[in-house]
């Protein structure tokens, strides 16, 4: 059987971080959707109940914004979504935070890049190394 690895963290992902996002049904308006999974280094068991934080540049606000921050948990699943404004280029890229910082298994901040600033979803997977 193969070892699943963990996600590393990606380079900028933990720009504008703000620890302890509170956690909230939507960011914002919508018209957006972030989408993604948590789940074990290793065996790749889903992790239910992870608190995942988002944040991004939107037509509602900067990603330094407090107000353009929240957080999730996942689902039994190991599945999460969000809800919120559309994301919009900023440094010439349309892109998103995500952040896993529960502290049961290793801080992971990832940045995923949307190939068009037309997109209206966007996922990101996780996968965690214990602490």
């Amino acid at each position: 059987a193969q070892s699943l690895a963990p996600t590393p963290t990606m380079r900028g992902g933990a720009n504008n971080y703000r620890p302890g996002a509170p956690i909230v049904e939507r960011i914002g308006g919508g018209g957006f959707r972030m989408t993604g999974s948590v789940r074990r280094a290793g065996d790749g068991a889903p992790i239910s109940g992870a608190r995942i934080q988002i944040w991004a540049h939107t037509t509602e606000g900067y990603e330094s914004d407090p107000e353009s921050h929240g957080a999730t948990l996942t689902q039994a699943d190991g599945t999460f979504q969000m809800d919120m404004p559309q994301i919009v280029p900023a440094f010439g890229q349309a892109h998103g935070h995500l952040a896993y910082d529960s502290g049961d298994f290793k801080t992971v901040f990832l940045r995923p890049v949307m190939s068009s600033a037309q997109q209206t979803s966007l996922e990101a997977h996780f996968v965690l190394q214990p602490a």
